[in-house]
């Protein structure tokens, strides 16, 4: 009985031991990948049991389980060889819910967990957030200003101030940023809200794991209780019949019940392509809010604010060239940053104008936008108003043919098209008729200088 006793106290020691150890590699993961993280891959991780050298921890589903195996297996395994040595082997199983340290024969095996068909979603359904993406680093222009604006007021509203709120825009424009911006302030601000960030494309793919596995009523009670449901690219679930139809009852159920939701696309609701016309007149019931290209002064504060976090010296000469070049996105922007960063860390050059172009040579090329005829005939319609079709009409008025010819010439120098395509795109002429208006304006430029600041401000929107 006495030795009974010793090996009960040994026992309940190296438990103790073992679960202190436990929740040291917790601290210590959580420090190291940050609390969103955490909270998605180890909070529902459990310890088991330890036995001889082996260390057996739990998940409640597969998803978590194959999650941690590929991805995080490595550094679990270096954060526990820090607190105990005897670690040998470490592994992650299924079981029915969490719980402390127990015996092995409590644990449900893998292949019974199986049989259940994948019986619940993952608990945590949403997309993690980006810790980057928050108000306070977001740079805001004329192009952002309505998006950023909306986007505070949802963050900040204890209400529902307009549902949905619809934001749209180019890639690398901000829709996402400000999305996760969003989440980040309503946690901020009220921790015990219900928020789901997620795409669309996963959206339908929770959507079909249900169908799949027979288990529909716990897919629609997941969505449809949220305070906040965040839904980003919604284009992609385009031609999805089955899909749009959940999500049309999604969105009906949760406007019901006053509850807010964001929505992001790449175009306004209006311009969506294979979206039911229901779903397109829910979508724009809120507030739509486009997100334009950048300009050049908001493509420079990017460029400036990024610059500042970094410690290394950039010229202004150099963000004011990037700036003038880089004309598509963040993305883009922030890509050429970090590679004139890098190269200049490594090699250990300075930054400057001649590197710069050197270096970026193939992503200015890339940059660079394509003109086409049909562009030059629109911009150049609009700033003369006149029509369109103006363009290739026979009209001989002098208000139509000087923009003609200034259309004209624009298409020889800003387009690789040949004189003869050029006059076939402007009402079938000759290409002797484009010469002589390539000529016509060259002379006109060098005689009348508000004549050629017009033409240059036309070459600089088309290139812009």
């Amino acid at each position: 009985m006495e030795t009974r006793l010793v090996m009960d106290d040994e026992q309940k020691a190296n438990h103790n031991e073992i679960q202190a150890q436990w929740a040291s590699v917790r601290g210590k993961i959580r420090q190291k990948i940050g609390d969103a993280l955490f909270k998605s891959w180890f909070k529902p991780l459990s310890l088991v049991s330890f036995e001889s050298g082996k260390l057996t921890l739990s998940v409640p589903n597969k998803f978590i389980r194959t999650r941690l195996t590929e991805e995080y297996l490595d550094l679990l395994k270096e954060n526990w060889l820090n607190q105990n040595q005897n670690i040998d082997k470490i592994s992650i199983i299924l079981v029915k819910g969490k719980s402390d340290i127990e015996s092995p024969r409590k644990v449900d095996t893998e292949s019974h967990i199986v049989k259940k068909k994948g019986n619940d979603i993952a608990d945590n359904i949403g997309a993690n957030l980006d810790q980057r993406f928050t108000f306070s680093n977001f740079i805001v222009g004329k192009p952002n200003e309505l998006a950023f604006a909306a986007a505070r007021r949802v963050a900040e509203s204890q209400d529902v101030p307009f549902n949905p709120l619809f934001l749209y825009g180019g890639v690398g424009l901000g829709k996402t940023h400000l999305m996760h911006a969003i989440a980040h302030e309503i946690k901020r601000k009220n921790p015990i809200r219900r928020v789901i960030y997620l795409s669309a494309e996963k959206f339908m793919y929770h959507f079909i794991k249900a169908l799949r596995f027979k288990n529909t009523v716990a897919f629609k009670e997941q969505f449809r209780t949220v305070d906040v449901l965040m839904i980003d690219d919604v284009q992609f679930i385009s031609g999805k019949d089955s899909t749009q139809e959940e999500f049309f009852h999604t969105f009906n159920a949760l406007v019901d019940q006053n509850k807010q939701l964001i929505i992001s696309a790449d175009k306004s609701p209006q311009d969506l392509e294979g979206i039911e016309e229901r779903m397109r007149s829910r979508l724009g019931w809120g507030l739509v809010a486009d997100i334009h290209p950048l300009n050049y002064e908001l493509r420079l504060g990017i460029l400036q604010a990024k610059s500042e976090k970094l410690d290394i010296n950039i010229p202004e000469n150099v963000l004011e060239f990037l700036a003038h070049k880089i004309t598509t996105n963040v993305r883009e922007l922030e890509g050429a940053l970090n590679r004139i960063t890098a190269f200049s860390s490594l090699v250990g050059k300075a930054i400057n104008l001649e590197m710069t172009h050197d270096l970026l040579r193939d992503l200015l090329k890339s940059s660079q936008r394509k003109v086409n005829i049909e562009q030059i005939q629109k911009k150049v319609s609009e700033h003369f108003n006149v029509k369109m079709s103006d363009m290739s009409s026979a009209r001989r008025s002098r208000t139509v043919v000087r923009p003609r010819q200034i259309a004209m010439y624009l298409s020889k120098n800003l387009t690789s098209r040949s004189l003869p395509e050029i006059g076939r795109r402007f009402g079938n002429r000759d290409h002797t008729t484009v010469i002589h208006a390539v000529k016509k304006v060259e002379e006109l430029r060098n005689m009348d200088v508000s004549f050629d600041e017009d033409v240059e401000l036309l070459i600089r929107m088309l290139e812009s």
